[in-house]
């Protein structure tokens, strides 16, 4: 009765931690794939470099080869010696054997000079290739990923974590090949001689291995805590010198730096936890070494004294000796670099294998013509996915070349909605179209070309004036580029510069007052020519006559195309088609400037409030 219950229970209900132990298998699966895949993807960066490897690798084994030849020789040469005592022509057999010797040298050399420089090159290569795809990943990956990420933690793998990869994929094969060579040559070599002794140090072997593993693993833990801090670090010193301005105005240069010193402490400490890893499996493994000689020295003389070994016998082990425990030095080595190289390949993995929340669906076509009809459909969005609604339900039909203005309280969604139009962020809820066609079934790429946005966050790049409006049209001519300037009231002041338009504007744009760089941003929107335009709180900086020039040259530039003007200031937007307010319950007033003042509801509200401002 008891064992059909039993089985009853077992057959008809699952044990209790059945379903953890069922997701620490899946996880347990998944990472052992991650890790395969990560290191096919380790392997296929020599493929391109597969004759250069060959060679390294061809070169590596003459090094292993005329290292093992050295103790052959010497054998030969002492076991030879008593012979040669009777020989008249001994001094000329003996130079003989020199000459052999030094052409091993020789050909040591130039193997060893063409791994250590062709190998470094080839890592190099590897490195580059390594940071330019982290690079070009980065480039790739939406604005929700950059939302959750800091600059400095991102700079730090693309740029630290890939210093050792070029060391890695370099000494890595090179310090396996000559290391296997040396170690079983010499082992032979070994055993030739004299067994017994052989054997004995193969007996010390596995306490050296497991030493070395075990404080293998602690420089692993370590190294990886080493480049979360050095991020850390690089984080800290970005916000602090790309801020300075802030800093220096708040006088607050000694809380920065007690925050950097904080970081700085705790890169400390994890570098010494890695140094004294380091250290102690260094002076183990050269301990071992010296063991090695010793049982070599001491059994040896005693074999000696028996007769079972001679002078020339112990000489071939004690070098035989030296050419063992060079691999396992370079196994140190290897060691070193493995954590320090792999540990910063998995992490340029992890952001390699960070995918885009958003990217072009498979069957996505090109956007050709554009007539400019905006819809927003039942949309909602939120940042993340269990934040707070920042749009529910919004429902928008904009007009092909409509001039449409949103206004209303900061936090209300006026820029995320306009986000939603080059899906910088896809909707949660509901859909986008643009000329009655969801805009998730366009090319990125194509869609982002027809829409021209001025963001209320400022950002030029370093180099001259006309290189930063050419990112807006790369073939864009001067006359052109003039044009432009011209449209945005930027072309006077430029032309005022010491070498105007080849004026380096410094990191930012730091050399312009904030009026021009806002100018310089709207002219770059204007280069690019779009169908669509988006100006966030584009005319925020400007005093009040270049707003004027501005709204002057918007209204001009907004014939025939659709634009939407995000803006505080309602002076900009008195001449819009159409103005939506905005407020947490959506969009509550729309119509024109004279149409809501009539009204005297939200809109009107905010004028007067202005008004007395």
């Amino acid at each position: 009765m008891t064992s059909e219950k039993s089985a009853g229970t077992v057959a008809g209900r699952k044990p209790p931690n059945s379903s953890k132990l069922s997701v620490r298998r899946n996880a347990s699966s998944q990472e052992a794939a991650r890790s395969r895949a990560r290191w096919h993807r380790f392997v296929s960066y020599y493929r391109p470099h597969l004759p250069l490897l060959g060679a390294v690798l061809c070169c590596a084994v003459l090094v292993s080869l005329t290292a093992l030849a050295l103790p052959l020789i010497a054998n030969h040469i002492v076991s030879r010696l008593p012979e040669l005592a009777s020989s008249p022509d001994a001094v000329g057999q003996l130079l003989v054997l020199g000459g052999v010797l030094l052409a091993i040298f020789a050909v040591q050399a130039l193997a060893t000079y063409f791994v250590d420089y062709r190998g470094h090159v080839m890592g190099a290569r590897i490195e580059a290739q390594v940071r330019g795809e982290l690079f070009e990943h980065c480039q790739k990956l939406s604005f929700s990923f950059y939302d959750r990420q800091r600059t400095g933690q991102l700079m730090s793998r693309i740029t630290n974590d890939s210093l050792w990869l070029g060391e890695l994929f370099h000494h890595g094969p090179e310090d396996l090949a000559i290391s296997l060579l040396k170690f079983t040559g010499a082992l032979a070599v070994l055993i030739w001689i004299d067994p017994l002794i052989a054997w004995m140090i193969v007996g010390l072997l596995p306490f050296a291995i497991g030493y070395a593993l075990y404080f293998n693993n602690r420089m692993n833990q370590a190294l990886r805590t080493s480049k979360e801090r050095i991020a850390g670090v690089n984080e800290r010193v970005e916000d602090a010198l790309g801020g300075i301005r802030v800093v220096q105005s708040f006088a607050n240069e000694r809380d920065e730096k007690v925050r950097f010193d904080t970081e700085n402490a705790k890169f400390l400490h994890s570098r010494a936890e890695g140094y004294r890893s380091e250290a102690l499996l260094w002076s183990g493994m050269d301990a071992f070494a010296q063991l090695v000689m010793i049982v070599v020295i001491v059994f040896g003389a005693i074999r000696i004294l028996g007769g079972q070994m001679d002078a020339a016998g112990l000489l071939t082990l004690l070098l035989c000796v030296g050419v063992l425990l060079d691999p396992l030095k370079r196994f140190d080595n290897f060691i070193r670099l493995w954590q320090e190289g792999y540990t910063g390949f998995v992490r340029a993995m992890e952001l390699l294998e960070e995918q885009p929340d958003i990217a072009d669906l498979p069957d996505a076509r090109p956007l050709e013509t554009v007539g400019g009809a905006i819809g927003f459909a039942d949309v909602g969005f939120r940042y993340e996915a269990d934040g707070p609604k920042v749009l529910e339900g919004v429902s928008l039909s904009i007009r092909p070349g409509e001039f449409v203005a949103l206004v209303g309280p900061s936090g209300v969604g006026k820029s995320t909605l306009c986000s939603l139009i080059p899906r910088f962020y896809d909707v949660d809820a509901g859909n986008v179209t643009l000329d009655g066609e969801d805009i998730r079934d366009l090319t990125l790429a194509s869609l982002r070309r027809h829409v021209g946005v001025v963001q209320q966050d400022v950002y030029l790049f370093s180099g001259t004036v006309a290189e930063n409006l050419r990112y807006g049209r790369p073939d864009a001519s001067t006359d052109e580029i003039m044009a432009a300037a011209r449209a945005a009231n930027a072309h006077d002041f430029i032309m005022a510069l010491p070498q105007g338009y080849d004026t380096d504007i410094g990191q930012r744009g730091v050399k312009l007052s904030g009026g021009q760089k806002q100018r310089l941003t709207i002219a770059r929107a204007f280069l690019k020519d779009p169908a669509i335009l988006i100006f966030d709180e584009a005319t925020s900086a400007l005093d009040n006559e270049s707003e004027r020039a501005i709204q002057e040259s918007l209204l001009s530039l907004a014939k025939g195309r659709t634009t939407l003007v995000i803006a505080h200031r309602l002076s900009t937007i008195r001449h819009a088609d159409r103005i939506l307010v905005l407020t947490r319950d959506g969009i509550v007033e729309q119509g024109t400037h004279d149409a809501l003042m009539a009204t005297g509801g939200v809109y009107a509200d905010l004028h007067r409030l202005q008004g007395r401002l």
